[in-house]
């Protein structure tokens, strides 16, 4: 009787242990596959699931919740030949936990070596000016070639965006360099603008008037006097000075429309050396 009791026992243990072992649950987004023997077998979905204790076994469970995958500043050179620091951010999830398992030995590895790739190629092909002004169109391209290349893997990149875009500090210095000298032209150009129509509205009010010529003398010295000082002031200028009489007759000419041009001199004749001995 003894035996047969503990045989039940026995029994009843190793039941209850087996139906355990057979059963496995899942987390809610996540996904498990299943090898029997060494080979797949198939894939656990989120909830009870069964198998087989000893014949089965769990090789993997991984979520297919969307990752974020963050790459390190990366080397690149424009289509100008610049060189530039660039990094990015890649969302992705896993559609295909088989694919991605036994297609690929290390998923995370893989994408970031190929958002590398990929972003350096689309850098190459724009000027370091287009770079800043095209973020959204380099993001979309990065999408497509990264979403087309990984669906053989399982996964799917759901998102790409660039985050920051910096250029040797040379090139920032450069670039500030040309910044400053091109907001210099721009002012020249309007002050210069302005002086040629202070001019113009000078000479046709200077028409007008019975005196133009003490009204234009003391603007002219007026003038040479505000010029002196700004000259003075200044350390590293070279003071040239020039004589008041002089610039109001020219002036005065410029407006009476009297400045004509010094007529045409021909060119000085070589000496005759038939007449030596």
């Amino acid at each position: 009787m003894e035996p047969l009791f503990y045989a039940t026992i026995t029994f009843a243990l190793g039941s209850i242990g087996y139906a355990f072992a057979s059963l496995k649950i899942i987390n809610e987004g996540n996904e498990a596959l299943v090898e029997r023997l060494g080979q797949y077998h198939k894939k656990l979905n989120p909830g009870l699931n069964f198998i087989v204790p000893v014949l089965d076994s769990i090789v993997v469970e991984e979520t297919t919740r969307e990752k974020v995958l963050g790459i390190e500043p990366q080397s690149a050179i424009t289509k100008d030949n610049v060189s530039l620091k660039i990094d990015a951010v890649v969302y992705w999830q896993i559609i295909d936990l088989e694919k991605t398992f036994y297609v690929v030995e290390d998923i995370k590895t893989a994408i970031e070596n190929l958002v590398v790739t990929t972003l350096r190629s689309a850098i190459g092909r724009l000027e370091l000016e287009e770079t800043y002004s095209s973020r959204y169109r380099i993001n979309q391209t990065l999408l497509q070639q990264l979403d087309e290349a990984t669906a053989n893997w399982g996964v799917k990149v759901t998102r790409v965006e660039v985050r920051e875009i910096s250029p040797a500090k040379t090139v920032m210095e450069s670039l500030e360099q040309e910044r400053a000298a091109e907001s210099r032209k721009r002012a020249t150009l309007l002050e210069t603008e302005g002086t040629v129509r202070s001019i113009e509205m000078l000479a046709n009010a200077l028409k007008t008037q019975s005196n133009s010529q003490d009204v234009l003398n003391f603007l002219v010295t007026q003038r040479y006097v505000e010029a002196n000082e700004k000259l003075g002031e200044s350390n590293n200028s070279k003071i040239v000075f020039m004589d008041p009489k002089s610039m109001t007759e020219a002036m005065s000419d410029l407006i009476s429309g009297r400045f004509d041009p010094p007529p045409h001199q021909p060119p000085p004749q070589p000496p005759d050396t038939n007449g030596l001995s």
